[in-house]
């Protein structure tokens, strides 16, 4: 629970022809971390001599090859499943997912699977390939009509067949938008070039402009546009078109439905084609990147004539399965050799942390601030207990945390079914939402005071002393006291892991110089308040007082005195719990009293809009106030409780493991 699980590293053996067998082992039981041993090698000169680097198999590129082909595939199917859901469908796949169906496959050898996967492939091609020709042909088609449609919107106040207007064998015809005011300017120019023209000129539908139209021999064709380009001239192209411009677009209108109706039949032979392969192309896609990852695997070992050597993290509880494993499908031709990393420096050492299924979720939150280090203590326990509460502290409101609640329980029985982080995440807003709920009972927190104030009862839930707006110094005192409480968890923490590293002078500056400073703090106060006590307890607090910032300054140097306001800082941040309970209630409480005002002024309707406002009014506030919350609670633990003892470790312990989502190895 506290520390994460104990690692060492194996070293194993095995004969070129059993090195297949064996990754396959190790791949299917995920116990392994995998580690490349060029550098274990390098430190080992005798070994060096002997050994050179392995290298991924020469099936892998056709593995990538066809993983990049099916991956298209599977896109191209998958959008197909997918098109026309609308937004009920959208929110059923948040609330109720599909699960996938494992297929059962048979484990063969790579070049044998290969041959499989392109036979695979192959079947679903000769389909696909068709309809994705129908569907470019159709694209491209739409594309032509919509252009020519769009350029039959510009000339459409030419009242003639627009294959006139293109180039001939001896004449160019320049065709493009003017500024209506240029026009005379524009036709006396072209007058100066040539008799050999003709022009036309006609107003264009938005008024703001003219298209014109210049016919001349193709001699003079560069002459014309250069000119024209001097008055701002915007060139159109006539493409392959023929008709008046109203012929055009009745005929692209009417081709466009045609093609729409065309595509839509196409689709529906691409969706039968996907409801067939889907499921397949699925699994063979979960193949084809586990035989890549352990055909890849191989450039991590290291090999001689005959036998290839290889290096892996293993947890200590694990090594007696994996050298078992490795035995059997090796036939008992390999070698082990356990390297202990317990007393040396672990810094790079893969952590695997190993939390009980209460504190597990909670792991998410601590890797988003770092990975633990290994033989470091591992406060996921810490952030599994204050979490849910601090977020409940802020919060403080029961209708809200049911909401927070009930989030979780779409979350853990949708997508968490299919995704781990939202399964974490999940049971983080249960655990969290149900703090919300107890804290609002006892502090009088529902909907704000809307059972005193408009269903007119009070909750008997209630604990008076604790009521959050009659005795707001109540909670600030019990916020301030879990933070002290927090923040010394914290320090001894701190000082266990400083000591287990043999950093002593660090132990003392920065986490056991504060207990000598809070007992200093402590007898001074006890020695003021009773009499009985009196010089004695300020003497001994002063002089504890004195030793705390000898240590600070003998540790840190004279900025260490700093430290002071940064130890008083971290425990009265626990205030903002105050703040945000208040915040949450205030709100609320300003919602509600806004729908009754609205509705005790406004006759008739005045009902209907108190509904809105008090609805929208607490949506608002519920959104703004759950994020406040989420992020306040986890600013209490990064900043206020990491910063004291937290060791950053360099990864999590990452198993060479087969992905095994949509496939199951048959027995």
């Amino acid at each position: 629970m506290f520390k994460t699980a104990r690692m060492r590293k194996i070293r194993i053996v095995t004969l070129d022809k059993y090195v297949a067998p064996t990754v396959d082992a190790l791949h299917e039981s995920g116990l392994v971390q995998v580690s490349d041993i060029s550098e274990s090698i390098q430190q080992d000169p005798e070994l060096a001599e002997l050994v050179s680097q392995s290298k991924a198999t020469p099936y892998t590129g056709k593995l990538s090859s066809l993983l990049m082909k099916t991956n298209g595939i599977s896109e191209l199917l998958g959008n197909s499943l997918s098109e026309g859901h609308g937004l009920k469908d959208t929110l059923m796949s948040f609330i109720s997912p599909d699960l996938p169906v494992q297929k059962e496959v048979e484990s063969l050898d790579t070049e044998a699977f290969i041959e499989k996967a392109e036979d695979t492939l192959a079947q679903v091609e000769s389909k696909t390939h068709v309809i994705e020709g129908k569907l470019a042909a159709l694209d491209a088609e739409t594309s032509e009509l919509k252009s020519n449609k769009s350029l039959a919107k510009h000339l459409s106040n030419f009242d003639m067949d627009l294959a006139l207007l293109k180039d001939s064998k001896y004449t160019s015809t320049t065709v493009g938008r003017i500024n209506a005011e240029s026009t005379s300017e524009i036709k006396n120019e072209l007058s100066n070039l040539t008799d050999e023209l003709d022009v036309f000129t006609v107003p264009m539908d938005d008024k703001e402009g003219e298209i014109i139209a210049v016919v001349t021999l193709k001699e003079f064709s560069d002459e014309v546009y250069s000119t024209l380009r001097k008055f701002d001239f915007e060139k159109i192209e006539i493409g392959d078109v023929e008709g008046t411009p109203q012929q055009i677009i009745s005929h692209a209108d009417s081709r466009l439905l045609t093609i729409e109706s065309e595509r839509a039949a196409v689709k529906s032979e691409l969706r039968a084609v996907a409801e067939q392969w889907d499921d397949e192309i699925l699994a063979l896609k979960e193949q084809l990147e586990n035989e890549k990852e352990k055909n890849e695997i191989l450039s991590s070992f290291v090999q001689t004539k005959d036998a290839y050597v290889l290096e892996a993290w293993v947890p200590v509880k694990d090594t007696e399965k994996v050298e078992q494993l490795v035995e059997k499908s090796s036939d008992g031709h390999c070698a082990f050799e356990t390297i202990e990393v317990e007393g040396t420096d672990d810094e790079n050492v893969p952590v695997l942390q190993q939390n009980g299924w209460y504190s597990k979720p909670f792991e998410y939150l601590v890797d988003m601030y770092s990975p633990v280090r290994y033989n470091a203590i591992d406060p996921t326990i810490f952030v599994a207990i204050t979490f849910p509460f601090f977020f409940g502290f802020c919060l403080t409101d029961a209708a809200y945390g049911l909401v927070v609640a009930a989030i979780g329980v779409v979350l853990l029985r949708g997508l968490g079914k299919v995704k781990e982080s939202m399964h974490s995440f999940g049971w983080i807003l249960i655990w969290s939402g149900l703090w919300a709920v107890i804290l609002g009972l006892i502090t009088n927190g529902c909907i704000g005071d809307f059972p005193e104030r408009i269903a007119g009862f009070r909750l008997p839930t209630v604990y008076g002393p604790v009521e959050a707006f009659k005795h707001p110094e109540a909670i600030l005192i019990i916020a301030i006291a879990i933070g002290l409480l927090y923040v010394n968890i914290g320090f001894i923490i701190g000082a266990i892991n400083n000591l287990r590293y043999g950093r002593k002078k660090e132990a003392l500056g920065s986490q056991i110089c504060w207990f000598i400073f809070e007992a200093g703090i402590a007898l001074l106060a006890v020695g003021y308040m009773m009499p009985a006590i009196g010089m004695i307890g300020i003497a001994l607090g002063g002089v504890l007082l004195i030793a705390a910032i000898g240590i600070l300054i003998w540790a840190n140097g004279a900025f260490g005195l700093m430290d002071i306001f940064g130890f008083m800082g971290d425990v009265l941040s626990f205030a903002r719990l105050l703040a945000l309970c208040l915040a949450t209630g205030g709100i609320a409480m300003t919602v509600n009293i806004l729908s009754v005002m609205v509705n005790d002024m406004i006759p008739f309707a005045g009902i209907v809009l108190a509904i809105i406002v008090f609805i929208f009014g607490h949506i608002a506030n519920f959104a703004f106030q759950v994020l406040g919350a989420f992020i306040n609670a986890l600013r209490l633990n990064y900043v206020e409780f990491f910063a004291q003892f937290f060791e950053e470790g360099k990864g999590k312990f990452e198993a060479f493991k087969a992905k095994r989502t949509f496939t199951k190895l048959k027995n």
